[in-house]
């Protein structure tokens, strides 16, 4: 069998690992042969693919990135969809998809499935939204680096008696700036599933500045305070219509500063938690979930995701997968509330 890998949407650590994962399985215990379709679903549309033969994937579990390139191209627009992918499928004889990705990825995948192609997903997101699985790869990773810079932050806030916010990514969910906020010890942390108003934020900072401290806030891309009504985006929308995020941290600095007369600046992580080497859970995630995703083409499973349950890879259909966000339950965040201010 020929298996066609893609990885699509945004980057993440890991994904080279479930590259890795995926071939050095397919090949060893299966036989199977495998290309890759360079920058997402755009080497899909187009057909512009390159072979993966084992030597290619020698020791690129550790490298962040991936080596086929991706991009956010809906594999229903520009001359693409059902009928143009399965053409290209039949004249390079590639029998199934690996379809490693996001929300996106994954409806598109659903879209194609539904059609009559056979396709099998990875999840992949750094902001861990996914409900069907416990965890994706790259979350981890992106925890760890956030917790870092945040740590950098603290010190020079310190040092300058100023408060500092640092943004990090988290379109609808807030689970990076909770983890990494618990994890740097931040005096607030403002995620997509509270609303919070800025008279409270104001009177977390003035707390902490109050204790002598340098009021520390993390912020999720994806936080709508109180006096308004979406998300902060200036920078129009993808190609799958969502709106690009990212500002928001700018937009508070100058509000609290006005408000507590405390010097404040804002930090945006931005695409560094995105980049850089996967930490060894990532690894060892991504490496499982790629070849359980093997699995799944060798047993049919069309329209199905690979997922962690626990400590155990389960195979769901792609309704699961997208049925709905796993958000930041109340409990989670008032255990981490009773830190703040």
């Amino acid at each position: 069998m020929k298996i066609g890998i893609l990885t699509s949407g945004g980057d993440c650590p890991g994904l080279n690992a479930v590259i890795r994962g995926a071939v050095l399985k397919g090949i060893a215990i299966h036989g199977h042969e495998f290309v890759g379709f360079l920058d997402g679903w755009r080497g899909v549309v187009e057909g512009d693919i390159i072979p993966i033969p084992r030597t290619l994937v020698r020791g690129i579990a550790k490298q962040g990135g991936t080596i086929l390139g991706t991009s956010r191209t809906n594999p229903f627009e520009n001359g693409g969809g059902p009928d143009v992918i399965k053409a290209h499928m039949d004249r390079l004889g590639i029998d199934a998809i690996i379809a490693i990705g996001g929300e996106g990825t994954l409806a598109a995948a659903k879209r194609l499935t539904d059609a009559g192609l056979k396709i099998v997903g990875v999840p992949k997101t750094v902001d861990n939204d996914l409900d069907a699985t416990d965890y994706t790869f790259g979350f981890d990773t992106a925890v760890q680096i956030a917790t870092e810079a945040i740590d950098r932050l603290r010190t020079t806030g310190e040092s300058h008696h100023r408060c500092m916010i640092a943004e990090v990514m988290g379109r609808h969910v807030g689970w990076i700036a909770l983890h990494a906020g618990m994890a740097s010890g931040a005096h607030a942390i403002l995620i997509p599933e509270q609303k919070v108003s800025i008279e409270q934020i104001t009177k977390w900072v003035t707390e902490a500045h109050d204790r002598g401290r340098a009021p520390l806030i993390v912020v999720a891309e994806g936080f709508v305070p109180e006096h308004m009504e979406s998300p902060h985006s200036e920078r129009g929308l993808d190609t799958f219509g969502r709106p690009r995020l990212g500002g928001i941290a700018d937009q508070l600095a100058p509000e609290i500063e006005a408000r507590t007369g405390i010097e404040t600046r804002a930090t945006i992580l931005g695409h560094i938690q995105r980049g850089g080497v996967p930490s060894a859970f990532d690894r060892v995630l991504a490496t499982r979930l790629g070849m359980a995703a093997v699995d799944s083409v060798v047993e049919g499973r069309w329209g199905t995701m690979v997922s962690l349950n626990g400590t155990d890879i389960d195979h769901v259909g792609f309704e699961a997968a997208l049925g709905k966000l796993k958000v930041v339950p109340q409990h989670r965040y008032d255990e981490a509330a009773v830190l703040f201010g």
